[in-house]
């Protein structure tokens, strides 16, 4: 876009002709690891799922015998050792992820009144795909169905959130962090600190639906 169709806003933000606005962000992913948490999050709550059925499952069979208690404790015990498991497996990935990444999260954005898209880099989005690509294939030869959903679902390099369908907003200033969160979606808007006043306040004034609104780095 040349100089002519475009009008800066901020330190970062572009307008366009077209009406949208658009600006990148760097995430530094050893110092700032929201993305780990989120994934992190992602995995230990399918955790909870599976160890709540398991659990279910054994509270019918073990009903009223003297094992009951012992049996809970061994499935109690079984769940610590996954997460402990989980989290080490899952901080290990995301270390050679970004190493791979060259220790930085390119983010691109655009946004208008109606929603706002989050983009990877498109070179660092080209080196997601052939990484999930080659997961998928390989969990495809090994027979592990989930391997072949991971791989997959990496290869996801943009996300879209329709302002009308967001539930809640919260600002993490000292993060340069905006969450935008649909019921099934969530999504995470970084803008630099002078531009973080005007996107923030461009999303809550178009997010008609929010429930709640939290600044200052509240807890969720």
């Amino acid at each position: 876009m040349s100089k002519q169709n475009k009008e800066n806003v901020g330190g970062r933000v572009v307008r366009g002709v077209d009406g949208k606005y658009r600006w990148a962000y760097e995430v530094n992913l050893l110092k700032n690891p929201m993305l780990y948490f989120l994934v992190w999050k992602i995995l230990f709550f399918i955790l909870v799922g599976i160890f709540a059925v398991l659990t279910l499952i054994d509270a019918v069979e073990w009903r009223g015998s003297s094992l009951f208690a012992e049996r809970m404790l061994g499935d109690l015990r079984f769940f610590g050792y996954f997460v402990v498991g989980m989290t080490a497996l899952s901080a290990m990935g995301y270390l050679l992820y970004a190493a791979f990444m060259g220790g930085k999260y390119i983010a691109e954005f655009e946004m208008d009144d109606e929603g706002v898209l989050h983009s990877q880099n498109a070179a660092q989005a080209k080196k997601v795909k052939k990484i999930g690509a080659a997961t998928a294939v390989l969990g495809t030869l090994a027979g592990r169905v989930s391997t072949v959903g991971v791989g997959l679902n990496a290869q996801r390099t943009q996300m879209y959130t329709e302002f009308s369908r967001v539930r809640k907003v919260k600002a993490y200033p000292a993060r340069d962090l905006i969450k935008v969160n649909e019921r099934f979606g969530h999504n995470q808007v970084y803008a630099a600190p002078e531009d973080f006043a005007f996107v923030r306040d461009h999303i809550l004034s178009r997010c008609r639906n929010v429930k709640r609104r939290a600044d200052d780095g509240a807890a969720e």
